[in-house]
């Protein structure tokens, strides 16, 4: 299956999950218009309360759909949108792509991935349980981060849910990804 956009959300408020639209804009440098992450500067609260000056990393978070067929099979009913993601993806492993991985969404607009989305205690209280979930070690024990990649906007335009993904890798070396 070639990758593609499985669905689209925004929230105009601070809260965990997103409303799912038809589709959404993104601007480049800022992120989903209308989204309260949405910003140039750290829009979530952690990171403003540590540095509001601080650059916008996170302004486009994408989660994988295969994610919480996995959360289902183990008792977790999430679907997409409520664990706050702006794009839901199928048929991309956005956990094992380099930093600087450009990804292009449709016809037009563009992400470049900064990092990996580092689950907070938001999640428990969504649903009991859910963090040790979402969190794994791999083979050398080291934490694996499943809660989905953040990116910043470099093209706009439309997202819509079936639109393409293109997927660009950086140049070598590549950079594992790390949480931001």
């Amino acid at each position: 299956m070639s990758p593609r956009v499985l669905a689209v959300h925004r929230s105009s408020s601070h809260s965990f999950s997103k409303f799912q639209e038809d589709s959404i804009t993104l601007v480049v440098g800022l992120g989903v218009e209308g989204d309260a992450h949405a910003g140039a500067t750290v829009k979530h609260r952690s990171r403003v309360a540590r540095d509001p000056s601080a650059p916008n990393l996170r302004q486009v978070h994408l989660i994988h759909a295969e994610l919480f067929d996995e959360l289902v099979e183990r008792d977790h009913a999430v679907f997409p949108g409520d664990m706050g993601e702006n794009i839901t993806t199928r048929g991309i492993e956005l956990l094992s792509l380099p930093a600087g991985t450009r990804l292009r969404l449709g016809a037009e607009a563009e992400v470049e991935v900064t990092g990996l989305r580092n689950p907070c205690r938001q999640i428990d209280r969504f649903q009991p349980g859910l963090m040790a979930k979402v969190l794994d070690r791999d083979a050398n024990g080291r934490v694996v981060r499943k809660t989905g990649v953040m990116a910043v906007v470099r093209r706009g335009g439309t997202v819509r849910a079936g639109d393409a993904i293109v997927l660009q890798l950086p140049e070598t070396p590549h950079h594992p990804l790390e949480p931001v």
